[in-house]
This record gives structure tokens, sequence and C-alpha cells, in this order.
């Protein structure tokens, strides 16, 4: 009786869990350092494309798409647009060129349902997401 209210008044389980996680997101966000907000854009980003790859091995096309475009925003949208490209010099040069590349790969990779490429992709930007983990500490002191 009581599950049967829930369900006519938050609609199905499913919903109620994707919002009680985008709450959980946002309170996160809400609390995050800087450096932080980076460490959850590399997270995402890995997830995002890990999903694609999954989606693509069940031919899951819409899937596939959605989180490939979430990975592209990551990049575009979140890494890309947090450089200081005036102050970051070489760095953040090579970075942004870094992003844009990954981008056009991920793209590619959708169009031509390429799972190497999102490997690729991967790849790419994993040893920046470790790297970024393995200075949480010095950055927080």
């Amino acid at each position: 009786m009581f599950s049967s209210t829930i369900s006519m008044s938050f609609g199905r389980p499913q919903q109620l869990a994707n919002v009680y996680k985008q709450v959980g997101v946002e309170s996160n966000v809400a609390s995050a350092s800087p450096h932080q907000l980076v460490q959850m854009l590399f997270d995402a980003y890995v997830e995002a494309v890990t999903l694609a790859m999954i989606a693509m091995r069940e031919g899951q096309i819409d899937v596939k798409g959605r989180a490939i475009t979430r990975a592209v925003r990551i990049l575009d949208e979140g890494l890309k647009a947090s450089l200081n490209l005036e102050a970051g010099g070489r760095l953040a040069a090579d970075l942004n060129d870094l992003y844009a590349y990954t981008t056009l790969r991920l793209t590619r990779a959708n169009l031509r349902n390429d799972e190497k490429g999102l490997d690729e992709c991967l790849s790419l930007i994993q040893p920046l997401r470790e790297a970024w983990a393995a200075i949480a500490d010095k950055v927080q002191k």
C-alpha cells in the first residue's frame, strides 16, 4: 500500500533514483573545491566514455550517442572552458589541443561505431585524471 502511493506520487522507481542521484551531484558540486570540480569532470568523462563503449557493444545506438555527447560536452564546456590560455602558457595550450583532438576522435568514433577510437579517447584522458587525483593532497594543503 505504501509503495503504490510512492509510485503514483513520484513515478517509476528509476525516475526517483535519477532525481536522488541528481540531488547528490548538485550537493557535491556546491561544496566542492575547484580541484574537486575538475576531478568530478574527469570522473564523469571516464564514466560517459565507458558507457558509450558498453552501449556500442550492445547495439544501443541512442545510449551510445547520448554518452558520447556527454563526454564531448564535458571536454568542451568543462575541461577546455576552464583553461586559462593566457596565464597557463604552453601547458594550457597543449591541454586545449588535446581536448580538441579528443572531441574530434569521439565524434568519429560515434559515426563509425569505432570502439578502438573510444578506447583511445579513454587512454588520452586517463593519465590526466590520475595525475589530477595524485595532487589532491598537495592542493588542499
